[in-house]
């Protein structure tokens, strides 16, 4: 282990079964679609349309969207943190703001639960749970995207 090295970053294969064009969407469920799109739009600041009768979608500044599909709130999972949704911010001020207003405004939007802000895995971040059961990152993590991929890998497989 001590002399291997990791291999470059691995970059999409033109080898590959599905040639893709771009990584266009992701899903969660939401129990009641209008507040579901209230804290979307007024707590976390996505831009939302509704698509279809059953959902929604929201993005913000990526070409990247989730759709958000409606379903009977007894059959919403309790998703575990690490299975979370994440939001940057310019600052750490504005972690630490982000996390006042949700508890002041915890019942407005019903959120389930906030985790006190901590710096791990490189980033300034607190986690809260939705509504709908989904947990969502707020984080301060500056350029980490694109070091991360710039970097390449740093472990072996």
């Amino acid at each position: 282990m001590g002399s291997e090295t990791a291999p470059a970053a691995t970059k999409p294969k033109n080898d590959s079964s599905v040639k893709p064009s771009k990584l266009s969407h992701g899903t969660l469920m939401c129990g009641d679609m209008k507040k579901s799109r209230q804290f979307y739009e007024e707590f976390l600041g996505l831009e939302v349309v509704r698509h279809a009768k059953p959902a929604m979608m929201f993005r913000l500044a990526t070409g990247m969207h989730v759709v958000a599909v409606e379903c009977s709130p007894d059959k919403l999972w309790d998703m575990h943190v690490l299975h979370h949704w994440g939001v940057d911010v310019a600052t750490k001020e504005e972690v630490d703001e982000a996390h006042k207003k949700a508890h002041e405004q915890k019942d407005k939007y019903s959120i389930r639960k906030i985790v006190k802000p901590v710096m791990q895995h490189g980033v300034y971040s607190f986690y809260l749970q939705d509504l709908d059961k989904n947990w969502w990152e707020i984080q301060y993590a500056p350029n980490q995207h694109e070091e991360c991929f710039e970097r390449g890998d740093v472990m072996p497989m």
